[in-house]
């Protein structure tokens, strides 16, 4: 077999391989793409979806305030702290 021709082949299935993975990412994206727009209009027609847009989600508060998160910091630094000094003493 001759070295030119096995090179040949193998640069021939190189770009066949690569050209069918472009091909079918690209597809993807296509299909994808309008698959969220067909969704998003379907959503508007029934109402899931205002006409302006989804509103941003609002923020959370704790209901105890951050004095239990104080408590609950002072604890667990003190458990590190006792951690790392027995850590330290072996």
């Amino acid at each position: 077999m001759d070295s030119s021709n096995l090179l040949n082949d193998g640069i021939d299935l190189m770009l066949f391989g690569m050209g069918f993975v472009f091909l079918f990412l690209t597809l993807l994206v296509i299909v994808t793409s309008f698959m969220s727009w067909v969704i998003t209009k379907i959503e508007k027609n029934i109402g899931a979806i205002p006409e302006d847009g989804v509103p941003s989600p609002a923020v959370f508060i704790p209901p105890h305030g951050p004095v239990a998160t104080k408590v609950e910091d002072k604890t667990l630094i003190s458990v590190i702290t006792a951690a790392v000094h027995k850590y330290r003493s072996k």
